[in-house]
């Protein structure tokens, strides 16, 4: 073999190892490519739509403000606390909105649903109202303490009901529910939820009426 071919050889060899690295370089690229995810499923809860027979009927007018919330329940995500410090999501499962806003409109229909008072809506858009209505959603998540097999929900809002225009706290309660989930399904907990919200929108919506009412 002459000295002149030695390049030549050289560079096939070359050539053919390069052809042998860049698949197993191809295979290794797509190895890191993330796999998609499944979609959340979105979960809704409903507004009240009876009540009890004692709430009067009110000729006035009702400003709701959006409940405020800590950080951790400002979310669409469905908070679980599984330890009496600690707080998470259940995976794959949101709501239909963030937390504060759905538990807002949901308020708002319960009032209009109750056919007991003449206007309601939100503060300051649109509606001159007589009393306006804070609220402040301090808890709303499934809880596994102590231990549980199932968990128990936990709805806790509090409420100020303001004169307007003079802007007087005339009255200030907060409303609580429990409800044991009876099993661990996702659509078992979110029924226990509207169970648990239904049970304190119900509660705010009478004494609403009846602390005006009662001035």
């Amino acid at each position: 073999m002459s000295e002149q071919n030695v390049p030549s050889l050289s560079r096939r060899r070359l050539l053919a190892l390069a052809g042998t690295v860049l698949p197993v370089a191809a295979v290794s690229a797509c190895g890191v490519i993330p796999t998609p995810q499944a979609p959340s499923q979105l979960y809704r809860l409903s507004p009240k739509s009876t009540f009890a027979d004692d709430i009067p009927k009110v000729s006035w007018q009702l400003g709701v403000e959006p409940p405020l919330a800590p950080a951790g329940l400002n979310s669409s995500q469905i908070a679980v606390m599984r330890g009496e410090l600690t707080m998470d999501y259940f995976a794959r499962a949101k709501w239909v909105d963030t937390a504060p806003s759905m538990v807002y409109r949901l308020l708002v229909e319960s009032f209009e649903n109750s056919g007991k008072i003449i206007g309601v809506g939100r503060s300051g858009v649109g509606l001159r109202s007589d009393y306006e209505l804070q609220t402040e959603l301090r808890e709303f998540q499934a809880e596994y303490l102590g231990g549980a097999a199932v968990p128990n929900i936990r709805v806790r809002i509090n409420c100020k009901l303001v004169k307007i225009p003079q802007r007087i706290i005339i009255a200030s309660h907060s409303f609580e529910s429990l409800r044991e989930a009876p099993d661990n399904r996702m659509e078992s907990i979110v029924k226990s939820f509207d169970l648990a919200l239904g049970s304190v929108m119900k509660k705010i919506v009478g004494w609403t009426l009846k602390s005006a009412a009662e001035l």
